[in-house]
């Protein structure tokens, strides 16, 4: 998943990147309003993290000029506690809310409910034709049978399970599972998509490479 972390305090951005990135997660890092903008234009995000008090402007009001256009899940991060500061974020378009200082593990506890709710899913495993995929625990498993993924695994297979059947090309990968001081190139999904293609091998679940075009995940579901 690619998030997108709109925080001016430094040291809280650095050390939400870092966690989030330990989880295989792709972060890009604005610290202010007109950054998060250019970032946006340039980039699909999975999640937005939302700061309230950002040096060019209020982050809730940044949130509800953008809900018009702005499809994307956001979680507003903010040192305010008061009832009326999370109902407000809430009503101007977030998803959901978090007080500054929190546990990481709450964050990522958030972030997934989150994505669960946007995906429809109560759950945090996903069901791939005869397999169950679960993102938390790193695991997919087929008849009795589980096999332990990676990092990048997990999430590459996540931005499957998310489209399935449909045709994703090596940019749009590229650009779900890195971030933009990334240095990587079109080869490096190569190497993850034949990992993940021999981690998933006998489980009725096809990677297959369209020519010219990218990938697609069939699993056998009709």
């Amino acid at each position: 998943m690619r998030y997108l972390l709109v925080e001016d305090n430094l040291e809280l951005a650095e050390a939400v990147v870092n966690r989030l990135v330990l989880d295989g997660h792709a972060v890009d890092h604005a610290d202010c309003l007109a950054s998060a903008e250019d970032c946006l234009a340039a980039a699909r995000y999975d999640l937005i993290l939302l700061d309230v008090m950002l040096p060019d402007g209020d982050g809730r009001e940044f949130l509800e000029r953008s809900r018009a256009h702005l499809e994307t899940p956001v979680i507003v991060l903010t040192a305010r506690a008061q009832v009326s500061d999370r109902v407000g974020a809430l009503d101007q378009g977030a998803d959901d809310y978090i007080t500054k200082p929190f546990d990481f593990s709450e964050l990522e506890a958030r972030c997934r409910a989150v994505l669960r709710r946007r995906g429809g899913s109560a759950k945090n495993q996903i069901t791939l034709g005869e397999a169950i995929f679960d993102p938390l625990a790193g695991t997919i498993s087929h008849n009795g049978s589980t096999v332990d993924l990676r990092n990048r695994e997990i999430r590459l297979l996540e931005v499957f399970a998310r489209n399935p059947g449909h045709i994703l090309s090596k940019t749009q990968l590229m650009d779900r599972l890195f971030s933009y001081d990334a240095e990587v190139t079109e080869n490096a999904i190569e190497v993850y998509v034949g990992r993940l293609r021999r981690r998933i091998e006998g489980m009725g679940l096809r990677i297959e490479t369209v020519r010219g075009l990218g990938y697609r995940m069939e699993t056998g579901q009709s």
